[in-house]
């Protein structure tokens, strides 16, 4: 009697594990049926389903809609993006990730864009000329400039010069915006070759850029002309003036392209 029990609790199933760890999936579809059901008058009993009625077309799936921006109020000046108040409209994860978890922005309410807007720094406003300005300053002080220069005749480096070499790669800078050093640069001085030296780059009249430049002489008679250093800007470089020169074994990308604000 009692082994016909154990046998009957064994069979049940009642010692089995089985997991109940169901995980919710937010996606909904809308759908059509194909061939709709004919309708009925009120009162009249339905009539039955065939397997055609079944058969139904996607018209929408969630799961691949594109989902709209996340407004946010930005509670700091960020690189790229904003200053402090300022209102900007992101990808959700881009606007969670980067802003929200940080703690540089809030969710845009009523509230939050009045708190904000009272509560700009003028002196970062001032410090700052427009989301993109840092951005740019560091890309002008990442670059080692080629300033190339005539090995015939005699020339003294003018920020046209350094305006020209600029646009080689990629940056347009009026001649009012570089400030060259005090002391001026002539040649052709095979001495100063490859030497090094720094400018100024003046953003929006504002931020400040101090901008690598290495000298190297051209010769429009082929014959003339120096050995071709594969990857100069990797070399390192000796300082024209003998102080201010970067570091040595710093490098640096040799040109980037983007534009001025």
């Amino acid at each position: 009697m009692l082994g016909n029990v154990v046998k009957m609790l064994g069979s049940s199933g009642l010692c089995a594990t089985q997991s109940v760890l169901l995980q919710s999936s937010r996606n909904t579809f809308v759908l059509k049926r194909r061939f709709p059901p004919n309708l009925y008058k009120k009162n009249q009993k339905p009539g039955k389903l065939r397997g055609r009625h079944f058969v139904y077309d996607l018209v929408e799936d969630t799961t691949i809609k594109k989902k709209p921006n996340l407004e946010v109020v930005l509670t700091a000046f960020v690189e790229g993006v904003g200053s402090k108040g300022d209102v900007v409209s992101l990808k959700l994860n881009e606007a969670y990730n980067k802003l929200l978890l940080p703690g540089l922005a809030v969710y845009k309410t009523p509230e939050n864009v009045a708190k904000y807007a009272t509560e700009k720094d003028e002196k970062e406003m001032e410090v700052h000329s427009s989301a993109y300005a840092q951005r740019t300053v560091n890309k002008l002080e990442s670059l080692i400039l080629a300033v190339v220069m005539n090995k015939d005749h005699p020339w003294v480096i003018e920020p046209w010069h350094i305006k020209m070499s600029l646009r080689k790669a990629g940056y347009y800078v009026t001649d009012s915006a570089i400030t060259l050093p005090d002391s001026p640069i002539t040649g052709p001085d095979l001495l100063k070759q490859n030497k090094e030296f720094y400018c100024t780059v003046t953003i929006n009249n504002l931020e400040k850029a101090r901008v690598r430049c290495r000298i190297h002489h051209w010769s429009t008679e082929p014959s003339d002309r120096l050995p071709y250093v594969f990857e100069h800007w990797k070399l390192d470089a000796e300082p024209l003036f003998g102080e201010g020169a970067a570091a040595p074994g710093d490098k640096a990308k040799p040109e980037s392209r983007t534009s001025m604000d």
